[in-house]
């Protein structure tokens, strides 16, 4: 039997004292008596067991990043308060180590995970972390379409608007004295920008590469928070020029029409809208005509680029690719 420890401090103070080398010791001492290898030790010092998030204990992460790579049979954790203390993180954690035959052993409360009755429980467990995690979704999609009925936002405060409130060190602030209706106040030149937009496209004055264009050279760049390749090939996140692929994200958005979309349904949102509902449509109508067909990214295109996602724009240095449209009027 192949097994690992975990042990924890969750004060920075016991790092320096004898409860990580205490627990190093049992686990060492725990294997000799079953007669299992022992291998790595996933210290985590100075993490809480009571935090409901993976990304603040990183050592538990990678270690079930490890659990489904078959690099071990079984956990051992001095407690089981060692493992957490969070009931949602511990049937979720629990689950994920059933669904890879992986046991976990308490040596304290002399509590096997690894024997047939153990991974029985342990099954039991992951069917429960799994009907928590159908509730929540479930609940998640009632909140979600209340706030669509409302007519409050949803997701990301789109290019045009502010949020009027602040989430600073887990409390939120207010920005706007009094609050804008829907939680959402215009930026002024920003807003300016999207009406320009919708205006230019809507009267067929303008492209989409054009608008592109436009906006970067007014200094605009976009909300980007996904990381994606740069120049240098490292993933970053953060503002980026302008793409025709933001552009037609703006122009099909119907939150500057004063709307809200919620599983291809529009609801009347709180908020200040930018545009009317008619120019709306009209842009609408005119992305349809223009959105054509590419031939180049069918699954299996008649005409290959060759240095197509190779080559780099010298302007934005972002990855380029050729695409061939034919016209839905012809």
């Amino acid at each position: 039997m192949r097994a690992v420890a975990y042990i924890r401090v969750s004060d920075v103070s016991q790092i320096d004292g004898h409860s990580l080398d205490a627990q190093e010791r049992l686990f060492h001492q725990f294997c000799q008596n079953k007669v299992w290898t022992p291998g790595y030790l996933y210290r985590e010092e100075g993490r809480s067991a009571h935090s409901d998030s993976l990304s603040r204990r990183p050592v538990l992460r990678q270690l079930l990043e490890d659990t489904a790579q078959g690099k071990f049979d079984v956990v051992v954790v001095h407690t089981l308060d060692r493992w957490a203390r969070n009931t949602r993180l511990a049937l979720e954690t629990l689950g994920l180590l059933a669904k890879h035959n992986v046991g976990l052993v308490s040596i304290t409360e002399n509590l096997d995970y690894s024997t047939p009755q153990g991974k029985l429980f342990t099954n039991m467990l992951a069917g429960l972390a799994e009907f928590y995690s159908d509730m929540l979704g479930l609940h998640v999609q009632k909140r979600v379409g209340e706030r669509a009925l409302q007519g409050l936002h949803l997701g990301g405060i789109p290019f045009g608007y502010g949020c009027c409130w602040q989430s600073l060190n887990g409390e939120r602030k207010r920005l706007c004295d009094p609050e804008h209706a829907g939680g959402v106040h215009i930026i002024d030149r920003e807003s300016q920008a999207v009406r320009e937009m919708f205006q230019r496209y809507a009267t067929g004055t303008a492209t989409l590469a054009q608008l592109a264009l436009w906006l970067n050279d007014q200094g605009l760049r976009t909300r980007n928070t996904r990381k994606l390749p740069g120049p240098d090939g490292m993933l970053t996140a953060g503002p980026r020029l302008f793409t025709t692929a933001p552009v037609r994200g703006i122009l099909h958005n119907p939150f500057y029409a004063g709307l809200v979309k919620h599983k291809d349904e529009l609801f009347q949102g709180s908020h200040q809208a930018l545009i009317s509902k008619e120019t709306f449509d009209l842009v609408e109508t005119n992305l349809r005509k223009n959105s054509g067909r590419s031939r180049t990214l069918a699954q299996h295109p008649e005409r290959e680029y060759l240095l197509k996602g190779l080559i780099r724009c010298a302007f934005c240095g972002m990855p380029m690719w050729a695409q061939t449209y034919v016209s839905q009027q012809r």
